[in-house]
């Protein structure tokens, strides 16, 4: 038997922008510019869901729910900061620990258990770590499998702990929705509701024969996770597979000028969290989306490349001419994928390194850009 926890921080982008100014406490903080009515919303605090804002949902639809929201922009880099201390925390726990996104994670606590008076000592002895060091809160789930690990965090958030024992499965997944099982979206729970089934103890009474004879191996997994079985291990490789940064632009931008400087953002963006994390990478991608919302996407591949800003924004502004130009765009996207840990390679790469290693501190200390390329102010007027 596994000890498997999930670790879910709660309301992740808006409380850590709480943290930074404490003035937000109890306000309805939404996290996307107001300014940027095609945006959408990265995440939100609490107070701002009870007025039905919600993460992806349109900036338009936000400031119609919530007008007096207090609407902040992201600060990624910010934000990836605190999870680099989050993740060093939670390997104080356990080695195994498999990083679901920025704000969330698996840990294998199995064989840990006897440094707990219980499991619920366990769980809040995580939570009281997070709150003390990094004065966040965060909900956790412990349970057998991975599956019911990440289940049980979700429901009693914020800030909620629940255990789930062996002998409990069958009592906590009968009477939720389908839709609370790993890889069930919308089109499955249509297919399931037709058929006369919406709830989880509703599957349990349908045949593995069948489930797969409708879903195939979708059906053996429904079979199983409506069973509580799950028994992929974390895997604890801790290595993002891609960064990348998006911008929707408030307007359909088609000056090239103005396009290549905000290519430039999104490339410092990434190229900083690179550098954070001590990675390289191989395929350089850019995403790009025309007016009429066709999406279209350009990859080049290399062995290596260079780690620095400027580079990873020559790579994507010869992507981004190999496109029509004409038409205008009202999203460009900068994706770096094929990651791997940074190894020095020469002498160039070495004081390539070294000179933003520099500016990447000094505007780490000062919080923004206050050293870079003169476009990007130039675009700013």
């Amino acid at each position: 038997m596994r000890t498997i926890a999930h670790v879910d921080m709660d309301a992740f982008f808006a409380a850590v922008e709480i943290l930074d100014n404490p003035s937000l406490a109890g306000k309805p903080v939404i996290i996307g510019s107001r300014d940027s009515p095609r945006g959408v919303v990265s995440t939100c605090s609490y107070e701002a869901r009870a007025f039905g804002v919600h993460s992806a949902m349109p900036i338009r639809r936000a400031i119609e729910l919530c007008p007096h929201g207090v609407f902040i922009p992201p600060r990624h880099d910010r934000y990836h900061e605190v999870s680099q201390a989050l993740f060093v925390l939670l390997r104080e726990f356990s080695p195994l620990v498999e990083p679901l996104s920025i704000d969330e994670a698996f840990l294998d606590m199995t064989g840990c258990e006897h440094f707990y008076s219980s499991l619920e000592d366990m769980g809040q002895t995580i939570k009281d770590a997070i709150r003390q060091r990094l004065k966040l809160s965060a909900s956790v789930g412990i349970a057998g499998n991975k599956f019911l690990a990440k289940l049980g965090s979700g429901l009693q958030k914020p800030n909620g702990l629940v255990i789930i024992g062996e002998g409990q499965v069958e009592e906590v997944l009968a009477p939720l929705p389908v839709d609370v099982l790993w890889g069930v979206g919308a089109k499955t729970t249509r297919e399931l509701a037709r058929l006369g089934i919406s709830t989880v103890g509703q599957l349990r009474g349908v045949p593995e024969e069948w489930l797969v004879r409708k879903f195939g191996k979708m059906g053996r997994q429904l079979f199983l996770l409506a069973r509580g079985i799950d028994d992929r291990p974390v895997e604890c490789e801790w290595e993002a597979k891609s960064l990348g940064a998006e911008n929707t632009f408030p307007a359909d931008l088609f000056d090239v000028k103005v396009l290549e400087a905000e290519l430039l953002r999104l490339s410092m963006q990434v190229g900083r969290r690179l550098r954070q994390g001590n990675l390289s990478f191989r395929t350089l991608t850019l995403k790009a989306r025309y007016p009429d919302f066709t999406t279209l996407t350009r990859s080049k591949t290399k062995s290596s490349w260079p780690r620095d800003d400027w580079s990873i924004f020559a790579g994507a502004r010869e992507l981004l001419h190999t496109l029509d130009l004409t038409k205008g765009f009202r999203l460009l996207g900068v994706y770096l994928t094929g990651l791997y840990p940074f190894r020095q390679l020469d002498l160039l790469e070495e004081e390539r390194s070294r000179l933003t290693t520099v500016i990447d501190e000094l505007n780490e200390k000062w919080g923004r850009t206050v050293i870079g390329p003169a476009r990007v102010w130039e675009a700013d007027d």
